[in-house]
Parts: structure tokens; C-alpha cells; sequence
């Protein structure tokens, strides 16, 4: 007879709960702003779509009917990373660290791309908030090419485990090609002086999709491993 051994822990059980939602709320999060951000000036006093359709990044939405929404969602982020542990001090610094650059993110918008002009403060702000995004970036690649691919010496190198391994490497090297191309982008409008081109919204969107799939494996969401133990029935 066959049966699966289970963690009891509530404590166990609510941390990989909480990594699940922080991956949930990471890879909902662009289809929320878009869809809510569509929704609010469908049913508004024009009733009809919103132009653009789609925000050129999502730190734009911070200036739309969905704001509360983005920094909830960032400072809900951020919260857990700070709060999160690893194997040693080195993964509680890292989880620091991306906490506090995240609330930057949420706490420090980007310029407001429907002001007819800008103060050298909002300006400011807007690099803070831009150099905040490219440390969250980075230290959220560090931690699934890095820290999520650490194993415990009390635990077996599991099959699921090697595959959860490549997993996190592959979105770590998707978080980090999407922070060159959002830094590219950044950089060619900021030189022709327009605005960044829409597709910054969707390299910030699979970032964020990569990011939210690491945490969601590594809450066990998916490819958890399947630990048995074999049962003599005599």
C-alpha cells in the first residue's frame, strides 16, 4: 500500500501558500491592470475603451483607475520578500534587498505620461523609480538562477527537484534578457526623446510572468515532489 506523507505544519503550510499567492499575484497582475483599467472607462461617464488600450509600461497604470491595485499588489510582493527565508544569511539579505527595492517600485512612480510637462522633482522621481525597478529586476533573477536552485543536505536530489532546478534558470535568464530589453528601450526613446515604445508593457509582463512562475513552483504549486512511502500490509 502506498500512501503520501503530507506536512501537518500549519506554519509550513501557510508559508508555501503565501509563496503560491506571491506567484499568482505576479503573473495576474498585468492581465489585472489591463483588463481593470479597460473595465473602469467602459462602464465610466463615456463608455467606451480607453486610449491607449494598453499603457505603455505597467508603471503607467499608477495614473490610471487601477493604482490602488498596482501598489497593493507591489507593496503585498514586497512584504513577503522581506519576511521570506532561505538556507542562511545570505538568502535573508537577498530577500531584504528585493523587498526594499520593491517597495521602491510602489512607492516612487515613474513620470505621469499625461502631464504636459514636468517639474525637476517628478523627474527625479521617475529615475528613482526606474533604478528601483532595475535592482528588483536583477536581484529577482539572482535569486531563481541562485538561491531557489540550492538544496537542503537533509532533503534527496530529487528528478523533481533537477527539473525544478532548470526551471528556475531558465526564468531567471528570462528576467535578466527582459531587463536588457526594457533598459534597450528606455534607452532609444530617452535618445530620440519619445516616449518608450508599448512594448516595454510586455517585457515588464513576461519578467513579471517569470518571476511569479518561480514562486509559484517554489511554493509547490507545481512540480512538487512526490514523496511515498511504501506501507507492509501484513
Amino acid at each position: 500500500m502506498l500512501t503520501r506523507s503530507k506536512t501537518k505544519n500549519p506554519a509550513v503550510l501557510s508559508y508555501y501558500a503565501m509563496r503560491r499567492a506571491v506567484g499568482y499575484i505576479a503573473l495576474s497582475l498585468p492581465f489585472v491592470l489591463a483588463c481593470g483599467c479597460i473595465l473602469f472607462a467602459i462602464i465610466g461617464p463615456d463608455h467606451a475603451l480607453p486610449h491607449p488600450l494598453l499603457q505603455r509600461s505597467l508603471s503607467d497604470y499608477y495614473y490610471t483607475p487601477v493604482r490602488n491595485y498596482y501598489v497593493g499588489s507591489l507593496c503585498a510582493i514586497a512584504a513577503f520578500l522581506v519576511c521570506s527565508r532561505g538556507y542562511d544569511l545570505q538568502d535573508e539579505i537577498t530577500g531584504y534587498l528585493a523587498g526594499a527595492f520593491t517597495f521602491g517600485v510602489a512607492l516612487f512612480p515613474s513620470v505621469n505620461p499625461y502631464a504636459a510637462g514636468y517639474t525637476s522633482l517628478q523627474v527625479d522621481i521617475g529615475f528613482v523609480h526606474t533604478g528601483f525597478a532595475a535592482l528588483m529586476f536583477l536581484v529577482l533573477a539572482y535569486i531563481c538562477i541562485f538561491l531557489f536552485r540550492k538544496s537542503s543536505p537533509e532533503k534527496p536530489f530529487t528528478r523533481r527537484k533537477h527539473h525544478r532546478n532548470r526551471l528556475y534558470g531558465v526564468c531567471g535568464l528570462v528576467i535578466v534578457v527582459s531587463m536588457f530589453a526594457m533598459v534597450a528601450l528606455t534607452i532609444s526613446s530617452s535618445h530620440r526623446s519619445v516616449p518608450p515604445s508599448g512594448l516595454l508593457f510586455w517585457w515588464e509582463s513576461l519578467a513579471l510572468a517569470a518571476f511569479g512562475m518561480a514562486w509559484l513552483t517554489k511554493g509547490e504549486g507545481i512540480l512538487k515532489d512526490r514523496q511515498q512511502n511504501r506501507v507492509h500490509v501484513s
